[in-house]
């Protein structure tokens, strides 16, 4: 093939052109405007019930400004997924405040409850204090345990901030996820199931709440003739030029959503036959995951041609379409990574034009929380060694699907 297959590119509609047209016509190329207000009534209308949106910057300036609303400061502790990208704990910091991980159920690959809760007893055992909120994540769409979740986190009065980053119309009982705790999550990334090519939201509980939030978004400027601050702002408004993208997608958004399910679909049915590769999907009924991205296990005993090769040589730069800056590596292995047949597929379909890439490494793997206190089961770790995520976006076709399998088939050793 001549292209790289992407793993989840942009698909423009043709009306974002349009709404961005009119807002230069407006003179609105700022964070207010006609845009950006018609783009918060649309994701009111998609995500239902009785809340508010606010249209931001990006996901993690949403997670940084939840956590501001629901109180967190410096010492607070905040019980976060493990099994996540790291715009989920990285904004706990920002606050002073320390990340607590709990690890995941293998139903979902999400927070797991039982250890949610044992995570709350116990570090009021040890702190004397609640956590200050909780922090669930839709792992690439796939909805958590919505409903026992929100059992505990009632029980022991915190408020819960969903991360549905990665799982924009993705469903729980028929619910759409970032309505079930007081703030939910929302992400436009230019990979995520709809862009503004960079951007998020923040879906709050009424206009009250929505007013707050906007006040920290712009500045926190109180209400004279010049610039009077009492209380730390932040510039996190999106513009009214993003915000017109944002409206041109919602435009196709359903179609998107479909989309991933149908690849999710064939995927499923083009892997049957291979043995080794298992396919997350929904676990049940109750669960309508977007599939922002689809994944795969691969079992440690399917061999891979050139396994034996794989981390002899060092990553150059960003892998599977991501973007930004990297340092170099300073060692060929961690004490924590995807097995040696995992990273010879990638490594394969790499060479075949495919983009592709492991799981999320967990977070309390990582370094730069090496500190932090982890209440583990070893499942996301185990998922994390096994794990592979696909081609999925809008712009992935029948043919490509087919001819990532093919690939996939012919990397498996007989």
């Amino acid at each position: 093939m001549s292209r790289v297959i992407s793993l989840c590119g942009v698909h423009l509609s043709g009306n974002e052109q349009q709404f961005i047209s009119e807002a230069f016509a407006c003179n609105e190329v700022s964070c207010w405007g006609s845009n950006v207000n018609g783009f918060e009534e649309d994701l009111k209308h998609f995500v239902g019930g009785n809340n508010e949106v606010v249209a931001l910057s990006a996901g993690t300036a949403a997670v940084h400004l939840a956590l501001i609303a629901c109180g967190v400061g410096p010492g607070d502790e905040v019980l976060v997924q493990s099994f996540t990208f790291c715009a989920s704990s990285h904004p706990v910091r920002y606050l002073g405040a320390v990340p607590v991980f709990v690890d995941s159920e293998p139903d979902s690959w999400n927070m797991d409850p039982a250890l949610l809760e044992e995570a709350i007893k116990d570090r009021m055992a040890k702190t004397g204090r609640k956590p200050k909120a909780i922090i669930p994540v839709a792992l690439y769409g796939m909805p958590y345990k919505a409903d026992e979740i929100m059992e505990i986190a009632d029980r022991y009065e915190i408020p819960v901030i969903e991360d549905a980053a990665e799982g924009f119309g993705s469903k729980f009982d028929g619910r759409v996820l970032g309505t079930f705790g007081r703030y939910g999550v929302l992400s436009f990334n230019g990979n995520k199931m709809i862009t503004t090519s960079g951007g998020g939201a923040l879906v709050c509980p009424d206009v009250k709440t929505k007013n707050e939030i906007m006040f920290y978004a712009t500045q926190a400027r109180e209400a004279y003739p010049y610039y009077q601050h009492e209380k730390i702002g932040y510039n996190y408004r999106m513009s009214n030029i993003c915000a017109g993208i944002g409206r041109g997608q919602m435009t196709v958004a359903d179609e998107h959503i479909a989309h991933h399910k149908h690849v999710c679909a064939l995927y499923k049915e083009l892997l049957a036959d291979v043995n080794g590769i298992t396919l997350h999907e929904n676990p049940s009924e109750r669960y309508e995951s977007n599939y922002w991205l689809n994944t795969v296990l691969i079992d440690p005993d399917l061999h891979v041609v050139g396994e034996e090769h794989a981390y002899e040589a060092a990553v150059q730069g960003a892998v599977g379409g991501a973007a930004g800056v990297t340092h170099a590596s300073s060692t060929l292995h961690t004490d924590c990574e995807p097995n040696r047949n995992v990273e010879a597929m990638r490594m394969a379909l790499d060479a075949a034009g495919i983009e592709s890439r492991p799981l999320w490494k967990p977070m309390h793997c990582q370094p730069v929380y090496k500190d932090a206190p982890a209440y583990v089961n070893g499942v996301s770790e185990s998922l994390f060694k096994r794990g592979l995520c696909l081609p999925s976006g809008p712009c992935v076709t029948d043919e490509d699907v087919a001819y990532i399998v093919s690939c996939i088939k012919a990397a498996c050793r007989r």
